[in-house]
């Protein structure tokens, strides 16, 4: 079966809550956890979960995803029907690029009857988790699904910013409200929200796509406009992710803030997603660098709790709590706390970063301090309440 399963993900999007980290790149494309890039977790559920028939589907400044996937991701044996295929926006409908979500899809619809699946899974690229497929697979097909929804059970508080789905006592979708305002009438703590996985029958799918394409007044988006008006008329149930498996972490990393604690998740002594589980690798391209190299300097010079990557130099530096991507150097009795640096970032002798996000290549000079409270200097740097960036 899950060799007759094509898999679509949707990595266009501009990602605009994490400008400036998206200003030259996708967000599928944003660095995290040192190494990886956010589509690497998509990507590596796939491999893990045996579906190894994907297409990526890019639009916005795709060149840095692009080259990310043509290093890492040359995985794929054609020979034996596997693939991964970039398809870059190509305006296939007239002079107009993906109007939503459900459009990226309908604008590629040439490529599900290429392919004839039985099934189409349709993930995003930018979200960070683990998740075996095929059991979702096992679940959509037992219940004779058109459609099945991943969703996970979130705390109510939170759910303001996703698609919250009423399941019966029979994980049949009841109804779906994206992202509601008022959530007075749930009365538990938690409620279930989209996960932004789909697993669609394809002739399903093609109908309801070419429905859509043709009503004026959508918005081309699988969450407003595609799903609700499925709920009278096909099987559409939800597989709640942290309800049958083992591992309960998803983050949906759309905003600094947010992308910033997943970042710091990531160097706490226990944390929810085991980036060093060899069962269920998360796989990336790796530049050849040396190794991590740490010099005391003045009796100066030392780690703690942090993820630091090849290539990294800390020459009598403090690094603590702090996630480094590759080639960070950080000079004598320079201080990065509680901070996020991207690669290539240089900190200069006795400089101070605490509680911030560095873009890639970032220098900081000699003494300069780059702190949340620095706000006096907003025509240089993105502040949110808790962190510079």
């Amino acid at each position: 079966m899950k060799s007759t399963i094509l898999t679509m993900i949707m990595a266009g999007g501009k990602g605009e809550r994490l400008y400036p980290l998206t200003r030259d790149r996708a967000k599928p494309a944003v660095p995290f956890g040192g190494i990886y890039r956010i589509i690497d977790f998509a990507l590596s559920n796939c491999v893990n979960s045996g579906f190894r028939r994907i297409c990526v589907l890019t639009q916005y400044k795709s060149l840095s995803l692009i080259r990310h996937l043509n290093l890492g991701w040359n995985i794929f044996n054609r020979e034996l029907g596997e693939f991964l295929e970039i398809i870059p926006a190509q305006q296939r409908i007239g002079e107009v690029w993906y109007r939503g979500t459900a459009d990226s899809i309908y604008q590629n619809l040439y490529k599900i009857e290429d392919e004839r699946p039985s099934h189409v899974l349709i993930l995003a690229g930018d979200h960070v988790y683990k998740m075996d497929y095929s059991k979702m697979l096992d679940f959509h097909i037992s219940n004779k699904a058109d459609l099945t929804l991943g969703v996970f059970k979130f705390d109510r508080q939170k759910a303001k910013e996703f698609g919250v789905v009423i399941l019966n006592d029979r994980q049949r979708i009841k109804s779906l409200i994206e992202k509601p305002q008022d959530l007075s009438s749930f009365t538990q703590p938690e409620v279930y929200v989209s996960m932004g996985i789909y697993i669609f029958k394809s002739e399903i799918l093609k109908n309801v796509l070419v429905a859509d394409s043709c009503n004026e007044n959508s918005g081309h988006d699988f969450a407003r406009d595609i799903i609700p008006k499925m709920l009278t008329r096909y099987k559409v149930y939800g597989y709640v992710y942290n309800e049958n498996e083992s591992n309960n972490y998803w983050r949906d990393i759309g905003t600094l803030d947010a992308y910033y604690e997943a970042n710091m998740e990531l160097v706490k002594p226990r944390t929810k997603i085991n980036l060093q589980d060899k069962k269920w690798s998360i796989r990336t391209y790796q530049e050849q660098f040396p190794p991590v190299k740490v010099l005391r300097v003045k009796d100066q010079g030392y780690i703690r709790d942090s993820i630091v990557s090849h290539g990294c130099i800390i020459r009598g530096g403090i690094v603590e709590k702090s996630v480094l991507s590759y080639g960070v150097n950080v000079g004598p009795g320079a201080k990065v706390l509680n901070s996020v640096l991207m690669e290539g970032v240089k900190v200069g002798k006795n400089a101070l970063v605490k509680n911030a996000i560095l873009d890639k290549d970032v220098n900081v000079p000699q003494g300069s301090r780059i702190t949340p409270e620095m706000k006096d200097k907003r025509e240089r740097f993105y502040f949110t309440p808790h962190i510079v960036v």
